[in-house]
């Protein structure tokens, strides 16, 4: 399914994504090596056998990143010119390697642009659970969405 315009966009419309991501060891080693973020949490099982969780916890960026990205296909393909930012990011659960991840989108808000003729902003509510049901991450995102009459 291609990306939606600014027009198609409802307050209060809730996708649930059909895309889930099961991680791994290896996407958390890897993830969090590439970003520079050698937080032994992350990556060395010795060191995380040592803390309350024993075991690694999954980067959190990462968590964010996977449930964004599972929006994508539903919401803004081809359709978005720019994420404007991202506010009240939270991760009320941690997740661990072998956790299987899913996620929906609930339109918040959306208005047009005050600079581009051409866009409009919509304010994206994103929620990731785990296998259990449980929320593990939250945040809300502003993306700048083509307008149907200009694509």
């Amino acid at each position: 399914m291609a990306g939606l315009y600014y027009e198609d966009f409802e307050i209060g419309r809730e996708f649930h994504h059909d895309l889930s991501r099961t991680v791994t060891d290896y996407d958390n080693i890897s993830f969090s090596l590439m970003t520079m973020n050698t937080q032994p949490l992350h990556i060395d099982h010795h060191f995380a056998e040592q803390t309350e969780w024993g075991k690694p916890l999954f980067n959190s960026l990462y968590t964010l990143a996977i449930m964004i990205g599972m929006a994508v296909t539903d919401t803004t393909l081809g359709t978005t010119i720019a994420n404007l930012g991202m506010t009240d990011v939270r991760f009320p659960k941690p997740v661990f390697a072998g956790d299987t991840l899913r996620a929906r989108t609930k339109i918040i808000s959306k208005r047009e642009s005050s600079s581009r003729p051409n866009a409009g902003i919509v304010e994206f509510e994103h929620t990731c659970v785990n296998q259990k049901g449980e929320v593990v991450a939250i945040c809300r995102r502003a993306g700048l969405m083509r307008k149907r009459e200009a694509a």
